[in-house]
């Protein structure tokens, strides 16, 4: 638990106040003994490998998006193997599998996750930085309230006036969130404490789906366009449970794990929920003007869990492999957009790809900026994709670690194990190419670890003053924006003649039972402060 650090009010409760301000005291002093032995050149190695592995824009495709709303999904715990796939004769995400395979989407088929110990924080951190997380631990808790970041609410703000904001139905300390956002330049953040909370409306890990969906839209259509606004789902996240309730009918398998049976139906459920969300986007016109970035953050079954879904994946439990068991990595990542050229891409990439990818879409270079990604667009993209663990694949092999540390080979396309004894000229590209993710780990670890970016600026980039931010007031603070721009606020609400679109919403979350009062109304969640619902 220390380890991970997902959230320290957890911590205090259950190890004790003095038990986490020691363990704290001790993780401060290590921090700060690193940080205080860095200096300025250490940039220059850092900057010598971006220039020189940095990778254009597609001309086809830079500034496709500029000037449009950016919306990310974040898709808790959902694997590429559900798309399309069907359980009982039953398709399991038809929504998804509708953008997926709509003209419109360009969807990739070969990405991965490439989270280590900080899972859902470290996919955000790859989202938001174009870093790794942490070999051990989670950036966010650990280094999260500190650290220098060049990351995409600042860029898009700075270079395009974008307003920023994340949706999340769990507690804004959660993964460190409430500084971590104050760090990387988020205008809003609204964690539970913005949304209408009862005994049936959240699971383990925050509210529903349905509900934080169905909610934060009285607060998006509040926001100056364009946005570049951030939705956490949860409901699919282990340990799989839904109250019948909440159901569709939709028939889970019968295997020998209850949590593989479970997750087909919460993923059912999060597809339920993201076609409501999204027919809400069309009939408010806010589909019309936004790209709609789609990805899973991690893996919901693990490598215990998978011999067990084996059979309803056509391998026999007996067959499973350690190869089956990293192409179980892949997650979704869909780029939605109207008029957007779209078509399944076959391009290798994973999570630390795209934050250049979006910015490149929205019409920003980031060939000034320090990531490790590069477009997955883009002509020059390096397709080897990096698991924490130093673990790799390339288009045409899969390279993992036995138990001794020595690489084992797979073909992609048959699963096949290579003996690198009988390919000398294998073996050798699998150390050149080890080296290449063993030197973009450490350089990742180095920036975080030693907080370099407080070194380097790029041209026309402003740090981020954490203590500027505040996530206290944000209704009144989008009223008192939209009140003080006047005919210049560009908010939807403002858009549609100073009337909400909240009406528009249909959901058929049982808990609302058709009722949206309680939800869209600002003065339940303001407790009695009426001064803002104005």
């Amino acid at each position: 638990m220390l380890g991970r650090t997902f959230d320290r009010a957890y911590i205090v409760k259950y190890l004790g106040l003095n038990t986490f301000l020691a363990y704290d005291s001790i993780k401060t002093v290590q921090n700060n003994q690193v940080r205080s032995e860095a200096v300025g050149t250490d940039m220059d190695d850092v900057l010598s490998y971006t220039k020189q592995n940095y990778a254009k824009p597609n001309p086809k495709y830079f500034g496709k998006a500029k000037g449009k709303n950016i919306i990310i999904i974040h898709l808790e715990s959902f694997q590429q193997f559900l798309i399309n796939d069907k359980v009982n004769g039953q398709e399991v995400t038809p929504f998804l599998n509708s953008l997926y395979n709509d003209k419109n989407t360009m969807s990739f088929d070969n990405f991965y996750h490439e989270v280590g110990q900080g899972k859902t924080s470290d996919a955000e951190n790859m989202l938001e930085t174009g870093l790794f997380g942490l070999p051990e631990g989670s950036l966010f808790s650990k280094l999260g309230s500190d650290n220098t970041f060049q990351a995409a609410p600042a860029i898009l703000g700075q270079k395009e006036g974008y307003t920023s904001a994340v949706f999340h139905g769990n507690i804004g300390s959660f993964w460190n969130r409430d500084d971590v956002y104050k760090n990387m330049g988020y205008n809003y953040f609204f964690d539970s404490s913005y949304f209408n909370k009862t005994n049936d409306s959240s699971l383990e890990y925050g509210m529903k789906d349905k509900l934080m969906l169905s909610e934060s839209v009285k607060y998006l259509e509040q926001l100056q366009q364009p946005f570049y606004a951030k939705f956490i789902t949860v409901t699919n996240h282990y340990p799989f449970q839904l109250p019948d309730e909440d159901n569709d009918g939709f028939q889970a398998p019968n295997t020998d794990s209850s949590a593989v049976n479970n997750y087909f139906v919460t993923a059912h459920y999060l597809d339920n929920a993201l076609k409501e969300f999204f027919d809400y986007l069309k009939a408010s016109g806010i589909y019309d003007n936004s790209m709609i970035v789609l990805y899973g953050d991690h893996y919901g079954l693990s490598n215990s869990q998978n011999p067990d879904l084996a059979p309803l994946l056509g391998i026999d439990s007996n067959d499973w492999t350690d190869f089956n068991n990293s192409q179980m990595q892949k997650v979704p990542f869909m780029v939605h957009m109207k008029g957007l050229k779209g078509g399944i891409n076959h391009t290798y990439g994973g999570e630390i790809d795209v934050l250049p990818t979006i910015l490149h879409l929205a019409g920003i270079n980031t060939k000034q900026y320090v990531q490790l990604g590069t477009d997955l667009l883009s002509n020059q993209h390096n397709p080897i994709v990096i698991f924490r663990n130093k673990n790799f694949i390339t288009p045409h092999y899969t390279v993992l670690k036995d138990s001794d540390g020595n690489p084992e080979v797979f073909k992609n396309n048959t699963g096949e194990q290579v003996d690198l004894d009988q390919d000398p000229e294998l073996k050798q590209k699998v150390a050149k190419w080890q080296n290449y993710v063993n030197t973009k780990l450490k350089l990742s670890d180095t920036i975080n670890n030693k907080n370099l970016l407080r070194f380097y600026t790029p041209t026309g980039f402003m740090p981020i003053d954490p203590k500027t931010e505040s996530y206290q007031n944000e209704i009144q603070k989008l009223v008192q924006t939209r009140d003080d721009l006047g005919l210049k606020s560009t908010s939807v609400y403002s858009k549609n003649g100073n009337k909400s679109t909240t009406d528009l919403y249909n959901t058929n979350a049982p808990e609302l039972n058709g009722d949206r009062s309680v939800i869209d109304s600002w003065s339940t969640i303001l407790k009695g402060n009426n001064d803002t619902t104005k």
